[in-house]
């Protein structure tokens, strides 16, 4: 009896259940190819199928495939006309059904890249706005400094009124001279 009854602590012993499993690796998801490589063949392929070759050769491919299933002998058409083209239908499905992926894988890529564009317009911007605002604050403290500073004209006319107060001092000085050569000098009182 006490062998049917156990500890309930012992009754759980650490196993597969409380214990996360390792992930184990399928084929899908180690087969993973490298998204750049990948992104940019799918934009080589989208780009080609865009172009105006690309629509000429489809056209020239289809007019031969009718052309040769129409025209040709029933023994040697492989895509019957009678059939309604089947074969033609079903290439051209497959061709569009992966066209579509392709193009928006492009898309995608084109507009990431469209995306950081913008990003770094963005910032380039608000570098540009910081710069002026920069520049506007610098000249407008030169403006106010050049208030304070005395100019060309300026400079010219206080050294005009300076010259002007210089000629007439020596000019004063020079009547003053004249004038005490001309009073007459004591020559009596000299020579005792």
């Amino acid at each position: 009896m006490s062998s049917s009854r156990q500890n309930p602590s012992s009754q759980y012993s650490p196993g597969p259940l409380d214990q996360p499993r390792e992930k184990r690796q399928e084929f899908l998801t180690r087969f993973r190819p490298n998204p750049d490589a990948f992104g940019q063949s799918t934009e080589s392929i989208a780009r080609w199928m865009g172009t105006p070759q690309f629509l000429l050769w489809m056209t020239v491919f289809v007019a031969i495939w009718l052309g040769w299933n129409t025209m040709a002998p029933e023994e040697i058409q492989f895509d019957p006309r009678s059939l309604n083209f089947t074969l033609l239908t079903l290439m051209l499905s497959l061709q569009a059904s992966y066209a579509a992926p392709l193009l928006l894988l492009a898309q995608n890529r084109q507009d990431d890249r469209d995306r950081v564009v913008a990003e770094e317009d963005r910032k380039r911007g608000q570098q540009n706005l910081a710069d002026t605002e920069y520049l506007t604050r610098e000249i407008a403290s030169l403006r106010i400094a050049l208030r304070e500073v005395a100019t060309r004209d300026y400079v010219r006319s206080e050294l005009r009124g300076l010259l002007e107060e210089i000629i007439q001092d020596q000019d004063e000085r020079a009547a003053q001279r004249g004038a005490l050569d001309a009073q007459p000098k004591n020559t009596d009182g000299a020579r005792r």
